[in-house]
């Protein structure tokens, strides 16, 4: 069981040094992490009696593998987590409203967990695994060279005016990855924005991706074809979660907050798991 005493010691550090903007925000991450907490001493322990208050009903589960269950699933069997001593992991947490997400990172396996905020009470709607690679790609999966899906467009009707400013928003920031345009991509990101794939061997912030982009390299993330995709809105923030098949190797499970700000939607992190069990591409 994690020293949970520890890791809310570190939260506190990080969240008097993190937060600016006011006490309403402050209370918001506050009470997600508290929820979080719970969480991991749920899993830790498998208890099932104080784990399925924290699950929201769209609750999923995926691991390293890109393995996806249900909320069913979870408390049927509860899994083990990927990172066993999260007190030694690097640490962020960020709430939009009442959308908020949790990364932990130790070495080469990183762990996302999305909450959203039901009432009073926060509930856990993702949890995601993503192991990177030992060493960079021989190659990176994508759209192929014209980019159709998703640079020009989306298997994806938007069910309100907010999902389709979204869509819009995706479609031109995988258009501005395909060309390397740093200037339009630099617009469409946060500057919290992180960016993690089994096709990679390290972890991408704004600024890293941008340099990537001046060097004409994808670094193992590159635009993929659009399967499928659930969206949850929450006010000025947007859970997407999709399923990609890209032109070659596995399909990818992936995981994507969006954030309104000065009218703009933009991106705030992208998770994408490698669905092992899944046919490759040739």
């Amino acid at each position: 069981m994690p020293n949970v005493t520890a890791y809310y010691i570190l939260s506190c550090t990080l969240l008097a040094g993190a937060v600016q903007a006011g006490q309403e925000q402050t209370d918001d991450i506050q009470g997600m992490f508290q929820a979080d907490r719970g969480f991991i001493q749920a899993i830790a322990t498998g208890n099932k009696v104080l784990l399925e208050p924290l699950l929201d009903t769209d609750f999923t589960w995926t691991d390293l593998n890109g393995k996806t269950q249900t909320k069913t699933d979870v408390l049927r069997t509860i899994p083990k987590s990927a990172i066993k001593n999260e007190d030694v992991t690097q640490f962020r947490q960020f709430a939009y409203g009442d959308l908020g997400d949790i990364q932990m990172n130790n070495g080469r396996t990183h762990v996302l967990r999305v909450w959203v905020k039901r009432g009073k009470a926060w509930k856990a709607i993702v949890y995601q695994e993503v192991g990177l690679l030992d060493a960079a790609p021989a190659f990176t999966p994508g759209a192929g060279t014209d980019c159709e899906n998703p640079c020009k467009t989306v298997p994806y009707q938007p069910k309100n005016a907010t999902e389709k400013q979204v869509i819009a928003a995706y479609s031109k920031l995988e258009t501005a990855a395909m060309a390397h345009n740093s200037a339009v991509f630099a617009t469409l990101a946060g500057d919290e924005f992180v960016a993690v794939s089994s096709n990679s061997n390290k972890a991408f912030d704004k600024q890293g991706r941008l340099a990537e982009f001046a060097q004409a390299k994808m670094g193992g993330l590159a635009p993929t074809p659009l399967v499928s995709a659930h969206m949850f809105v929450s006010g000025d923030a947007v859970l997407m979660i999709s399923e990609h098949k890209p032109d070659r190797g596995k399909p990818l499970h992936v995981t994507r907050i969006w954030v309104k700000r000065k009218g703009t939607w933009m991106e705030m992190l992208s998770y994408q798991t490698a669905v092992q069990s899944g046919e490759a591409a040739p």
